[in-house]
């Protein structure tokens, strides 16, 4: 008997909650504790990294539609994990799968900082957006061939791991992103206030003593280790970073004191959100949770150009 949503919150909340876990089925124990709760916890970490590394991204660059994806760790992270899709057989390559995609996303971001690192030392960020377009055509490229040449069990999961999904709830998994969402956010939030110095340009906030080169560098790393283990759990996942410290950016103002950790917290209210969403929408189906986000943030992307360029018009 199908029971109605009103029963199986209570059903959910009795397995979370009651000290007296007989009045439930071992079917609902299972589904409750081993389905449901790693799967909501590794949502709320993808998308609180996928929110604070975007707010970074933005601050680094003093852009609000700059996206982690433009220095080309998503694609890195997208290669790899093609690689291995393609290449390893099925029962090596869901292991081979998160560790290349974060390989990939890492050598990737790494890459285009080289680039766009000049002979002194300084870094151009004009350089370092076309490198990471070219990084990214690129990789595009590879994938494209990959999916020409992958046999029908590996395109399948190549398609739906480039959708995003929160299946891959491990235990392993839980622990790296808890770990990494934990020691980003102290990361960041330690260097929040360089951050708003960094606003005002890049000579002011020398001039405040705060080491510019130093400072991107060490976020550009650490921006690329979260996002590439952020898509090594759950596949590429859009628009979060760009949506959510837009949105906390125009509420409540550019401090990154105050945008970082609301960053992380919509993040994963957001992802969270969207993850329920795909799961009942269409049920008993699912549909990718970076489908959801796509539709979410496609049209909010629309209107943020539309307000850029009306800003852009009256200047």
């Amino acid at each position: 008997m199908k029971l109605s949503s009103w029963q199986s919150l209570l059903t959910v909340w009795d397995g979370l909650f009651h000290t007296d876990l007989s009045r439930l089925n071992d079917y609902e124990k299972v589904v409750i504790w081993d389905l449901r709760w790693p799967r909501t916890l590794l949502a709320l970490f993808i998308g609180a990294l996928l929110a604070i590394c975007g707010a970074v991204t933005q601050g680094l660059f003093r852009n609000p539609l700059a996206d982690p994806g433009i220095i080309g760790v998503s694609s890195g992270a997208g290669l790899g994990a093609a690689l291995a899709i393609v290449i390893f057989p099925v029962s090596f390559s869901v292991f081979a799968t998160p560790v290349a995609a974060f390989v990939g996303g890492l050598v990737t971001s790494l890459l285009v900082y080289r680039l766009a690192q000049s002979s002194q030392g300084n870094t151009s960020v004009l350089i370092l957006l076309l490198a990471g377009v070219a990084v990214a055509a690129f990789t595009g490229a590879v994938i494209g061939f990959l999916t020409f040449i992958a046999n029908d069990q590996a395109l399948r999961d190549l398609t739906l791991w480039g959708m995003g999904s929160l299946n891959g709830a491990t235990p392993f998994m839980l622990w790296l992103c808890a770990g990494c969402c934990l020691c980003l956010i102290l990361f960041y939030q330690y260097y929040a206030k360089a951050l708003n110095a960094l606003l005002l340009g890049e000579a002011e906030a020398a001039h405040l003593g705060i080491h510019t080169e130093q400072l991107k560098r060490q976020l550009i790393i650490a921006t690329a280790i979260g996002i590439g283990i952020a898509v090594s759990a759950s596949g590429i996942i859009g628009f979060i970073s760009l949506v959510v410290p837009h949105l906390i950016r125009m509420t409540l103002g550019p401090d990154h004191t105050r945008l970082l950790p609301l960053s992380a917290i919509a993040g994963a209210a957001l992802l969270l959100l969207a993850d329920v969403g795909a799961r009942v929408w269409l049920a008993p189906a699912e549909l990718p949770v970076g489908l959801v986000t796509a539709l979410i943030g496609a049209p909010f992307f629309v209107f943020l150009l539309l307000q850029q360029r009306q800003r852009l018009s009256t200047l």
